[in-house]
């Protein structure tokens, strides 16, 4: 053993580390080689948190011995051995290693320095300049490290020389920022890809209101980073987070998490972090939880192992997949005086490594099996490209340095145990896949798997978990509210989105909770929906056609009036069919507008009674100013020209226009026209002024002959045309259906029938059947006798 000593010189501000390390040979940590690969194990461990920090340097051999590790190293030995036993990938060359002991990320360096030396010497910073061709560091690559916070350690002492990393365990994403770490290239998924897993398992089956522990350790911060981005878009809520470490009070951690009803805890950590949050939940007698594991703990034999775990519940692990490489059990047989019976062992460092059989490294932890063993083989196929071993003989002569291996691990594409090997952009590997297992009986049964590559696909069979609910299949909840019913909206009730309130949805609105579960959104005016919907429906569209029975019988009817109020019936034909723009215009203007004529002839009509039988009598010369201007022509004219202002004024300020009643009637769409009640009020009043005028008339003529019944008719006439409106403007304020435009209709008809029947149609029996009381001679008989009865 010979101890070195760095050359330096101190300097203000400047300090460098005298260390001492041993150089051995013929070990388990040291073989010779044409190549020398660098090993980092944590074959010891310090068992301290990584807040904590002494600046003193540490015996490896006296901290606790890790079997899984030590199992790992040993398959980093026989990839080596296998590599040079073969004829096929450095025929011709051998491989050697130099493996240690990293048993702390802060207090154990002596191997790491040892790699970056040049003829047993490592020069400061400051000090480094050009190395002649014949001085290289003494490794060509390194294999390591497990922990992220070792790495973040080691990779940039390594990057100095830029001698590769090759990674076999460190999983935190930032070592994926070739900025920072420009010579790490690794063979085990990184914590995006960890991360994706556990929330495709959290969202299939439907555990949305969660915990995440945590330690402040490299791997754990950055899967706390992770996770937060991860949910922020999904259905996933952060419930409780917290970090765990000696000082953690367990019980009111665990308080908290069954106060908020959480039943999902995650468990982002390394397995000391895991053992102390077990062990407490063991101990504080929790129960009826879901314990999600990462592949840092799932395989954890302590922890499987530990008395009364099936009591906190079901543990769900996502675990690097065991992977049988063919030989290593055998080799694993082969090795003499594996525990050294008690001998002090020869090690990196001087450590005195406790009593252990084979039995016990083949039965330890398998995980990242074929991370370690598939990092040797990249190293392998690097030399292999650099040397020119196509032909069956590499090229000796070549000379390597680390840089150059860097480039070729960059281009890595080969295939091992069936996989495909290379890299992507960020020296992360695109190979692999998560098991995911479940704890069952001190067993990691395996139930499933995720994968990422050549596409993202997982299967989970539900069927082989057995929950902690008393063996009922039903998957535990983990909700902070429970779903809504179908057609409710969610109302969110704190700050997180998972608590929340249901809202029903109202008519004439519903819910898509695809595209957004909080909003009730509207229907459009062509569709309906009722109460709690989750889709509108179309409005079926409702209008009066001229099949309709009710139009055939109201065209019918409106045939009597060809030739008689011929003009105003026309209006009738544009209240059925499918409404249009014209039709609007065409159903008031034709009727209004020809029905003030008529009101007007019937205003003349009942003033010519008054004014013979009584006016005349009294004031004469009225009769003659009305005789000789023809005042009947007058009054209709100005009605006529008055009505037809009243109307283009009206149409052009305000036209009818297409309406859809969709109001009233949420499943249908009424087809209508909207017509401007203000602005057509003037032409109505002059209607009704007319009307007035008309009755007025009339009823002065009440004392007339008995034989003589004109005036009696208009009246009546007048008072059938009333009530028909009467009762259209009723039914118009409480239904507004598509039989609304056939009973308009039949107003209209009314309206002119009341005329024809009770005027017109008196008048045709007298010519038709007393033809003697329709002479001149049998009318001035009339006046003459009421003449005669007044004057006395």
């Amino acid at each position: 053993m010979k101890p070195v000593i760095c050359q330096t010189e101190l300097q203000p501000l400047h300090f460098c580390i005298v260390i001492c390390y041993f150089t051995v040979t013929n070990s388990e940590f040291s073989r010779a080689g044409d190549f020398l690969i660098g090993g980092l194990f944590e074959v010891h461990d310090t068992n301290e948190m990584a807040s904590e920090f002494t600046p003193v340097a540490i015996d490896c051999s006296k901290q606790p011995f890790i079997v899984t590790n030590y199992r790992k190293l040993q398959l980093m030995r026989f990839a080596v051995e296998q590599i040079n036993n073969s004829t096929q990938l450095l025929p011709g060359v051998t491989l050697g290693y130099e493996i240690f002991d990293l048993c702390s990320d802060t207090r154990s360096f002596p191997g790491i320095l040892d790699f970056i030396s040049v003829n047993e010497s490592v020069r400061p910073w400051h000090q480094l300049q050009p190395r002649p061709g014949n001085m290289t560091s003494k490794v060509i690559s390194v294999i390591g490290t497990y922990s992220s916070t070792m790495t973040r350690t080691v990779a940039p002492i390594l990057a100095m020389d830029f001698i590769p990393l090759v990674n076999y365990g460190s999983t935190s994403s930032a070592f994926s920022e070739k900025v920072k770490y420009p010579s790490i290239m690794r063979t085990v998924l990184p914590n995006q890809q960890m991360i994706e897993a556990m929330v495709t398992i959290l969202l299939h089956f439907r555990w949305h209101w969660v915990a995440f522990l945590f330690d402040n350790g490299e791997y754990s911060t950055d899967g706390a980073d992770l996770f937060l981005k991860k949910i922020k878009d999904t259905e996933i809520c952060l419930a409780y987070s917290d970090e765990i470490n000696a000082n953690t009070n367990f019980s009111e951690m665990f308080q908290k998490i069954d106060t908020q009803k959480i039943n999902v805890v995650i468990i982002f950590a390394p397995g000391r972090t895991a053992s102390m949050v077990i062990q407490a939940a063991i101990n504080l007698k929790i129960s009826k939880k879901v314990w999600m594991a990462t592949d840092a703990w799932a395989f954890n034999r302590k922890l499987l192992e530990m008395p009364k775990i099936d009591s906190i519940g079901t543990v769900i692990g996502i675990i690097q997949p065991k992977s049988e490489i063919p030989g290593f059990h055998d080799f694993l047989y082969s090795l003499q005086n594996i525990s050294g019976q008690g001998e002090e062992r020869v090690c990196s460092q001087m450590c005195n490594c406790r009593q252990l059989t084979t039995e016990e490294i083949v039965a330890a932890d398998p995980a990242y099996s074929f991370p370690v063993y598939s990092a040797v083989y990249v190293v392998a196929h690097a030399l292999h490209n650099l040397l020119q071993c196509e032909s069956g003989q590499c090229n000796t002569s070549t000379t390597v340095y680390p840089y150059m291996v860097l480039a070729e691990l960059k281009t890595s594409n080969f295939t091992l145990l069936n996989k495909t090997i290379k890299f992507d952009e960020n020296g992360d590997p695109e190979f692999g896949f998560y098991s995911i297992v479940f704890w069952n009986n001190e067993e990691a049964e395996e139930v499933g798997f995720f994968k990422m590559y050549p596409f993202v696909d997982y299967y989970i069979n539900s069927t082989k978990i057995q929950w902690y609910t008393n063996g009922k299949v039903s998957v535990p909840t983990s909700l902070c509210s429970q779903d809504c019913p179908v057609g409710s909206a969610k109302q969110q009730n704190g700050i997180h989105t998972c608590c929340f309130d249901c809202i029903v949805c109202l008519n004439g609105t519903y819910i898509n909770t695809t595209a957004d579960p909080y909003t009730c959104v509207n229907c459009s005016a062509t569709e309906w929906s009722t109460t709690a919907s989750t889709s509108c429906r179309p409005r079926s569209v409702e209008f009066i056609s001229f099949e309709d029975t009710a139009a055939i019988v109201t065209l019918f009817l409106t045939v009597g009036f060809v030739g008689c109020l011929c003009l105003c019936s026309v209006s009738v034909f544009f209240y059925f069919g499918k409404p249009q723009e014209a039709f609007c215009i065409l159903r008031l203007l034709p009727f209004v507008l020809f029905y003030t004529v008529c009101l007007a002839c019937f205003v003349v009509r009942s003033f010519q009674i008054v004014s013979i039988f009584k006016i005349g009598a009294k004031y004469p010369s009225v009769q003659r100013w009305w005789m000789k201007y023809h005042g009947q022509w007058l009054v209709i004219a100005v009605a006529f020209i008055l009505q037809v202002l009243l109307m283009l004024i009206s149409y052009t300020s305000v036209p009818p226009k297409l309406y859809n009643e969709t109001v009233l009637y949420p499943e249908q769409i009424v087809l209508a026209c909207d017509i401007n009640r203000a602005a057509v009020s003037g032409s109505l009043i002059l209607c009704a002024t007319l009307c007035l005028l008309c009755f007025v008339f009339s009823y002065m003529g009440k004392e007339l002959p008995k034989n003589y019944n004109e005036a009696k008719a208009i009246t009546f006439c007048l008072l059938l045309l009333a009530l028909t409106w009467v009762i259209f403007a009723t039914i118009f304020i409480l239904y507004r259906g598509k039989h609304l435009q056939t009973l308009n209709a039949l107003a209209v008809l009314s309206s002119l029938y009341s005329f024809l029947l009770w005027y017109f149609l008196p008048k045709c029996c007298i010519i038709l059947f007393q033809p003697e009381k329709n002479t001149p001679q049998y009318f001035q008989g009339l006046i003459q006798s009421y003449t005669k009865t007044i004057s006395q």
